[in-house]
Formats: C-alpha cells, sequence, structure tokens
C-alpha cells in the first residue's frame, strides 16, 4: 500500500484474501457474563495448511473475565465435515454476537478481530484500489458491501473502523 503525503493510504493492491483467514481469532460477546470471550481453534491441534480448513477446525470459547468455556465442533453429514459460513454480526461457530460491532452508515459495521479492522481501514481509506488475482467469489474485498466501499461513507467508515478498534481491548461494555 502506497501513503499519500499527509499519511493518507492512496493505494491498495488487493491480495485476494478471503474473509476464512480472519476466523482463527474471534472476539465474541459472553453467553454468560456479557464480557468479551475468544473463539480459537482448539490450542492441541496441529496448525492448519490452508486458512479454509479453519472453517472446519473444533474451537473454544474462552472469557478470561468470568472464565466460561465453550466448544464446537464441524457437524458431519454423511462422510463429510459440515463447516460454517464466514460473515455477518455472529460468530459462525457459537452463533455469538461479535464483540466488535458499532452503528455506521444506518447499517451495522463489524470485524471478526483487529487484524480485521486493520485491512478493513487499508481498503476502505485508498483512493485507489486495486484488484487481487483471487477470485470475486473468495476474495473479501468484492464481497464488502456497497455502503462500506462507497467515497461518500469513507470518513464514516474509517471513523466506524476506528471506534472497533478502540473496543477490541474492552473486556466488558461497561468500561466504554
Amino acid at each position: 500500500m502506497d501513503s499519500a503525503p499527509h499519511g493518507e493510504p492512496s493505494r491498495h493492491h488487493d491480495p485476494g484474501m478471503s474473509l476464512d483467514r480472519f476466523t482463527a481469532r474471534v472476539l465474541v460477546v459472553c453467553p454468560r457474563c456479557g464480557g468479551r470471550a475468544l473463539v480459537v481453534p482448539r490450542p492441541d491441534l496441529p496448525p492448519v495448511a490452508y486458512y479454509t480448513d479453519l472453517l472446519f477446525r473444533p474451537r473454544r470459547m474462552t472469557c478470561a473475565q468470568c472464565g466460561a468455556l465453550a466448544e464446537w465442533e464441524a457437524g458431519v453429514e454423511g462422510r463429510a465435515l459440515r463447516g460454517v459460513t464466514p460473515g455477518g454480526t455472529e460468530d459462525p461457530f457459537f452463533r455469538r454476537p461479535l464483540w466488535l460491532q458499532t452503528r455506521c452508515a444506518g447499517r451495522v459495521l463489524w470485524a471478526y478481530n483487529e487484524e480485521h479492522v486493520d485491512e478493513l481501514a487499508a481498503y476502505v481509506g485508498a483512493r485507489l484500489r486495486e484488484r487481487g488475482a483471487l477470485s470475486p467469489t473468495r476474495a473479501m474485498f468484492p464481497r464488502l458491501p456497497g455502503w462500506m466501499k462507497a467515497s461518500a461513507h469513507r470518513a464514516e467508515v474509517l471513523a466506524g473502523l476506528d471506534t472497533l478498534r478502540a473496543l477490541a481491548p474492552h473486556l466488558s461494555l461497561t468500561h466504554i
């Protein structure tokens, strides 16, 4: 990504990453205390070979505030695992509301984690957006809603992403 003279990004090259990549670490609302919980692949498993493997990987949800713990495993249909489909204001595994969401341009702006926020901000803030090689059916940026990509909403979406970035480290919404 190139920068303009005032530190504002001027160019974003889409490497073709999919939303699957950001499911490795998802911040959610704890079902027990309402604080921030973390959804990650179970730690006792080997690393994934492909980001799409994350959609089938057994998960653990933990809350540092109250100690809540839950496990998730992909369902089985016949001989095949049934993974999840990422997207929306709930995490795809436990169906818990995402911790990182805020109202923006009359809609809900959401992200799975801080890395997701940073990637969205780099894309939205760019004046020139170059497409990647990955098919638009798999790549994240071509699938973003039009209101997020519109230059008329750029400042509002970037402010919303700043709100999400500030919310990420908070353990409880009562601290905001």
